[in-house]
C-alpha cells in the first residue's frame, strides 16, 4: 500500500508532479517590498514635519465658570424655589404628624389613630410623588438648559479653532492634557462677552 501511494502522482493545487510550473513574479514581489519599506520609513518624516495645533476644553469647568451656565443655574433655582419650597412644607408636616403619632398614638381612641395614620400615610404618598415629578421635571429642565449652553459653547469653540488656526480641539474624556494646550480660559472669556 505505501508503494501505491508514493507511485501516484503528487497533486498540489490542483498541479500534478512533474508539469512544469510558471515561475512566481519574484521580481516584482521584491520591488512593491521595497517600495513599501521606504514610504514607511519617509511618512514618520511627514508627521514630525507638519506643525498641528491642539487645544483641549474642560467641560466641566466651562459648565462651572461660564456666565451662561451661572445664568441658566440662577434661572433653574429661580423657577423652581417655589415648588421646593412646597415640598419642603409638605415634608415637614409629614414630619410632625408622624412625631405626633408616635408620642400620642398609644393614648389616642383607636378610630382617631386609624385616621391620621391614613391621613399620613396620603401625605407621605403625595410628598413621593412631588419629590419624584420635582425631580423629573429638574432634570429635564437642567438638560434643555444644559444643552443651550453646549450649543453656544461649541460655537465659541469652533469660532476659536478658526480664528486661532487650531487643527484637533479635544473635549472629556482625557486622561491628561498639558495647561499649555488648555484653552478653556478663552471659551470662558468668549461666552462671557457674547
Amino acid at each position: 500500500m505505501l508503494r501505491r501511494r508514493l507511485r501516484q502522482p503528487f497533486v498540489y493545487r490542483g498541479l500534478v508532479a512533474g508539469e512544469k510550473v510558471k515561475p512566481l513574479r519574484h521580481e516584482f514581489f521584491v520591488r512593491f517590498g521595497a517600495a513599501l519599506f521606504i514610504a514607511s520609513l519617509a511618512a514618520p518624516g511627514f508627521a514630525q514635519g507638519a506643525d498641528y495645533r491642539i487645544g483641549f476644553v474642560n467641560g466641566e469647568r466651562l459648565f462651572r465658570e461660564a456666565a451662561p451656565a451661572k445664568r441658566a443655574q440662577q434661572k433653574i433655582e429661580k423657577e423652581f424655589a417655589a415648588r421646593d419650597a412646597e415640598i419642603q412644607k409638605l415634608s415637614k408636616q409629614v414630619r410632625d404628624m408622624q412625631a405626633l403619632l408616635e408620642k400620642d398614638g398609644v393614648t389616642m381612641a383607636e378610630p382617631e389613630r386609624r385616621s391620621k395614620e391614613r391621613d399620613l400615610a396620603n401625605m407621605s404618598r403625595d410628598l413621593q410623588r412631588m419629590q419624584r415629578e420635582f425631580r423629573e421635571d429638574l432634570n429635564l429642565r437642567k438638560n434643555e438648559e444644559l444643552t443651550a449652553v453646549q450649543e453656544r459653547a461649541n460655537k465659541v469653540i469652533q469660532q476659536i479653532a478658526i480664528d486661532e488656526k487650531f487643527d484637533l480641539i479635544i473635549q472629556e474624556p482625557v486622561i491628561y492634557a498639558s495647561p499649555r494646550i488648555d484653552i478653556t480660559d478663552r471659551v470662558v472669556k468668549a461666552l462671557a462677552d457674547k
